[in-house]
């Protein structure tokens, strides 16, 4: 991920090679371009939480699209339990921003 963060901080940077202190970050005319490993490091945390934010959504998705059938008119109207199953989903990333958090768990799916 620290790759990303130098592209994402340094927008004149075309290629990296290596990793850790030893990368080199280059620009189109094969200078090299120096980075700031600190600044490096706080971009790559905020790449990770985004990503593991990101994740959670999806499967939130994936969850949530599980039961959108629970809505269709021609289905008898939702349970309470089913709504609050639907809703908890939805509110989770109010709770949690990745699945590694402490505490985290799905909500149970009632039948």
């Amino acid at each position: 991920m620290q790759h990303e963060a130098i592209y994402a901080l340094y927008a004149n940077v075309k290629s990296i090679i290596g990793e850790g202190s030893a990368a080199i970050a280059r620009d189109d005319n094969g200078n090299v371009v120096s980075w700031d490993a600190s600044a490096v490091a706080t971009k790559e945390a905020e790449l990770l939480a985004e990503s593991k934010l990101g994740q959670l959504r999806y499967e939130r998705n994936l969850l949530l699209a599980e039961t959108d059938w629970w809505e269709l008119p021609t289905h008898s109207p939702m349970s309470s339990e089913r709504t609050t199953y639907r809703q908890s989903l939805r509110d989770i990333t109010k709770t949690y921003k990745s699945m590694d958090d402490d505490g985290f768990s799905w909500p149970t799916k009632p039948s």
